[in-house]
């Protein structure tokens, strides 16, 4: 089954010291991009919770948000880093003794100041709190794993609608493309008869060279078998949707519209011109549709 690249997913969990929230959002994207949003106390966490999302999101631009409400209030401490304090005052110190600063370096000062005081976990919880994030993530991606599941069975429809008509147009092509010879051939020999007297005689050798030359520069034989072909092969990827990659899926979309663009130049025909700007149409649109598939 096909998956579409955008969705929404939401995981909860609960016990009697948290209540923890994780929320993904995805939206299309060329490669697989998780971005992890989380309080700095439980950072240790976000690979883990990136592994997690990956599990079952290969590509698309996913936004992680994470919420941990704590009820008991001893998952975390605070803790003061020393080292970094002391810098600090340091070089505040050096900054007024530089340019005759006034002013105190007081303690709120220090403690406003980055990374001098720090929420960190208590250690001995620290597996424990990578469990339950890793449950609640989890939880958060199949969820939205449904949702881009349900999405993707409407763009297969979609899709295999599309490829259906462009088989309806190419056979239509295919089956006009067959009397254009014909047409052209006749039309080649009242022509040369309303230009040449009538006591001159109409060389019907050289009227078939004349037909065959124009056959073959305007035959779209092989075109058309490859643009079935693709049509073919989407339609199977889509049905199948085993291992099915959206990046197949576009390169297919760019060979059709090459095969179309090559149709559309040798034609020589309104019905077929008008039927080739019908199948632009409907490649088109499975274009915007690939851009969005897993």
């Amino acid at each position: 089954m096909i998956k579409s690249m955008t969705g929404y997913g939401r995981g909860e969990y609960a016990d009697k010291h948290r209540n923890v929230t994780v929320e993904l959002k995805a939206v299309n994207h060329r490669y697989c991009d998780i971005n992890v949003r989380i309080d700095r106390a439980y950072s240790f966490a976000e690979e883990d919770i990136r592994k997690t999302v990956k599990k079952l999101v290969r590509r698309g631009k996913v936004e992680v948000s994470v919420t941990v409400e704590n009820i008991s209030g001893n998952d975390v401490i605070i803790k003061l880093d020393e080292a970094i304090a002391e810098q600090y005052v340091e070089k505040m110190l050096k900054l007024q003794e530089l340019y005759g600063l006034d002013g105190e370096v007081d303690i709120a000062l220090i403690a406003g100041c980055p990374d001098v005081l720090k929420k960190v976990p208590v250690m001995d919880e620290e597996d424990e709190i990578k469990r339950f994030l890793a449950v609640t993530t989890l939880k958060a991606a199949e969820n939205l794993d449904k949702m881009r599941r349900a999405e993707g069975e409407k763009l297969a429809e979609a899709l295999l609608e599309n490829g259906k008509r462009i088989f309806e147009l190419t056979e239509r092509v295919e089956k006009r493309s067959e009397t254009v010879p014909k047409e052209y051939a006749v039309k080649l020999k009242n022509r040369i008869r309303d230009i040449l007297d009538e006591s001159m005689e109409l060389s019907d050798e050289r009227l078939l060279t004349e037909a065959a030359v124009f056959a073959d520069k305007c035959s779209i034989d092989e075109e058309l078998t490859r643009l079935k072909s693709h049509v073919c092969q989407m339609e199977r990827i889509v049905s199948d949707g085993s291992g099915t990659d959206g990046k197949r899926l576009d390169f297919l979309v760019q060979e059709m519209n090459r095969e179309s663009n090559t149709i559309g130049a040798k034609a020589s025909d309104l019905e077929i011109t008008e039927c080739v700007l019908r199948i632009k149409s409907e490649i088109e649109k499975i274009r915007e549709q690939v851009q969005n598939i897993q």
